[in-house]
């Protein structure tokens, strides 16, 4: 998942927050363009270390060169916008062309670059209303891998959290 433009003094908790929706949903990591904030990664490190799993995260401060080199590569560049088609239109071409390739999705956070759109394989709106660029990278992972980030297991997990109608219960592994 590639996040675009991150400001520190107004994104951070919603950087961070994109990163583990991107991680709970399925994932395998978040790179961020913008501005570096190592306080951002090791929070997001953190989570990962407690809670277990493989995701990365990664500054790259020309995300041009890096949406370039992924479609280079044969991997699909997948933009999460309002303005795209409507996910429920396109959903089987983008699972058929995204079956054996790298998907890496795209949201913004400042306003984003018209070259993004260009750039994009697909334009995936999940509503064509204004909405959060956080439930519509949930709305994407969840509808393009059908529902199997929500069963995934987390390996080396330290902390789980023990479903349950009422109350909170949180497990320690190991």
């Amino acid at each position: 998942m590639l996040r675009l433009g991150h400001r520190i003094l107004r994104d951070k908790r919603t950087t961070t927050h994109c990163a583990l929706v991107a991680r709970a949903f399925g994932a395998d990591g978040m790179i961020f363009s913008g501005d570096e904030d190592s306080h951002m990664m090791d929070r997001v490190k953190n989570v990962v270390r407690s809670w277990g799993g493989n995701f990365d995260i990664a500054y790259e401060p020309k995300w041009e060169s890096f949406v370039k080199k992924w479609k280079e590569e044969g991997g699909v560049v997948v933009h999460c916008t309002m303005y795209g088609e409507r996910i429920q239109d396109i959903l089987d071409e983008l699972r058929k062309d995204s079956k054996d390739r790298n998907v890496l999705l795209v949201i913004g956070s400042e306003k984003v670059p018209g070259k993004m759109y260009l750039m994009a394989d697909y334009n995936v709106a999940v509503t064509n209303q204004p909405h959060s660029e956080i439930a519509a990278l949930a709305l994407v992972l969840d509808r393009l891998l059908d529902g199997a980030g929500l069963e995934r297991e987390y390996p080396g997990a330290k902390l789980r959290v023990v479903p349950q109608k009422r109350g909170k219960k949180i497990e320690i592994v190991g």
